[in-house]
């Protein structure tokens, strides 16, 4: 990565889910599929076809890119809507609301790119869950904000250093689709028995 690289927007969801996974993805370029991760990718299949249009009094645009110079983010919206001259994203999940906040920070760092692009504010984004078909709001509040700015830099950094994170197993390994490359367990079981000797 050199000045000029932009950051995937995914790439700040995969590392706030799990640093290693985000090198994984984005610095050895590994990706596993599972059931998980499929249907995710059939989702989005669906989402991002390119359109606009109008659903009563909300413009409503599907697929466009998402860019910011300021953070150097760049990625697809799954969906933009405006109503009454306010813009919000809305970011598309296959699930139903997790334990985790990496959705909203990706929400959050689609609100900074549209900020730059309309020259608005935006206060609120949604997590659309494909599951449950209901819409979670997300506050675009300035502490979201700040771990967004705070993610953008760290990734910034795994991605031009390459230095790869530690594997630590936590319960979020149990749904990764890279769980068989990392072994967190293993790591850790190797780490053990090597300060033992």
């Amino acid at each position: 990565m050199n000045e000029s690289d932009y950051i995937p927007i995914a790439a700040l969801n995969q590392y706030a889910y799990c640093p290693h996974r985000c090198w994984r993805m984005f610095c050895a370029g590994e990706f596993i599929d599972n059931q998980y991760t499929i249907e995710g990718t059939s989702l989005h299949d669906r989402v991002h076809t390119l359109g606009e249009g109008n659903r009563d009094e909300t413009w409503q645009i599907r697929a466009i890119w998402l860019k910011s110079e300021k953070y150097k983010l760049i990625g697809k919206s799954d969906l933009i809507e405006s109503e009454n001259g306010e813009f919000y994203p809305i970011e598309y999940k296959r699930g139903r609301k997790g334990e985790w906040d990496n959705d909203e920070l990706q929400v959050c760092a689609q609100a900074l790119c549209l900020e730059e692009m309309t020259g608005r504010p935006i206060s609120t984004g949604y997590i659309y869950y494909a599951y449950s078909h209901q819409r979670q709001l997300v506050e675009i509040s300035e502490q979201l904000r700040q771990t967004a700015i705070n993610t953008i830099e760290a990734v910034q950094i795994l991605l031009f250093t390459g230095a790869m994170p530690k594997a630590i197993k936590t319960k979020r390994c149990d749904g990764c689709s890279l769980y068989s490359h990392c072994l967190p367990q293993a790591v850790e079981k190797v780490g053990r028995y090597q300060e033992a000797k």
